[in-house]
């Protein structure tokens, strides 16, 4: 490009100086004056100091030109031009051969001419339970140390609201949250917990320690307005009721979910029984 430009240059003011002078000039005299072979701080500004007047020279800041712009070879390929004559070796038939269904038409995916088709070769694995639930979960070790931050109100009831608020768990809560009990070591004090599922080494630790667990049910518009009441009060809807939980699920839960966030546990019937035996007793 750079040769090519050189070239043009020189021929281009040759031919413009004797047009002007009607005489020669040197070649030397032109490659010192190009702006390609001379840095254009040390020409002068007046033309006519170097015997000559560049009429129809461009003067060129960079090597490099808009109208110089290409793709790599090869960068861009043509699409190919089927049915234009045999020369083009795609012509007549454009390369789907003599009659036949598939010089004819398409088929649907998959289609193998008749033949069992692939996927029906195959042999079915596994399956896909429809009644699956996914649970979050989350560490009484993570608890603790959001309650040492000051985070957590221990002496209050923590519900998977407050998980969510403090981010101990994710935004995308599908079924639920399944307190596990990785750092069970570090619940020194009593808390109470309202979960969807609890392990038994979790449940072991925080009742050691003083506290309870209560595993809760919600279905998805329960979870909804628990952990997104301002959503109802902008779409002008009151909080709906919470749901029932399904047969399958009533011995995995000890009660219904409470709308909206309750702030204060409430006992679990085995301890409702102790209760009212102590009273009966004193």
């Amino acid at each position: 490009m750079l040769r090519r430009r050189i070239a043009s240059i020189i021929s281009t003011s040759i031919t413009s100086v004797q047009n002007h002078y009607q005489k020669p000039i040197s070649i030397s005299s032109i490659i010192s004056s190009s702006p390609y072979l001379k840095s254009p701080s040390n020409i002068s500004s007046n033309p006519i100091s170097y015997g000559f007047h560049f009429q129809n020279v461009r003067a060129y800041s960079s090597l490099l030109a808009l109208n110089d712009l290409r793709d790599n070879p090869g960068a861009r390929k043509q699409k190919t031009r089927k049915g234009r004559g045999i020369g083009s070796g795609k012509g007549k038939t454009a390369g789907r051969g003599h009659k036949g269904q598939k010089a004819r038409g398409t088929m649907k995916f998959g289609f193998e001419g008749g033949q069992t088709p692939l996927r029906r070769r195959l042999p079915k694995r596994g399956f896909k339970n429809p009644f699956s639930l996914t649970f979050q979960p989350v560490g009484l070790g993570k608890i603790a140390t959001l309650i040492n931050a000051g985070k957590i109100d221990s002496s209050e009831l923590i519900t998977m609201k407050t998980l969510k608020d403090v981010g101990a768990i994710g935004k995308q809560i599908e079924d639920g949250v399944r307190l596990m009990g990785r750092g069970a070591e570090h619940i020194q004090w009593p808390i109470h917990l309202e979960v969807s599922r609890v392990t038994v080494r979790a449940k072991a630790a925080v009742e050691a320690a003083g506290g309870s667990v209560r595993r809760v049910y919600y279905n998805k518009l329960g979870f909804r307005a628990l952990l997104k009441p301002e959503w109802f009060e902008k779409k002008g809807r009151l909080i709906p009721r919470a749901a029932r939980p399904p047969p399958k699920q009533k011995d995995k839960v000890d009660s219904i979910g409470r709308l909206p966030a309750p702030t204060k546990p409430i006992p679990l019937p085995h301890e409702e029984k102790e209760a009212e035996e102590a009273m009966s007793a004193s």
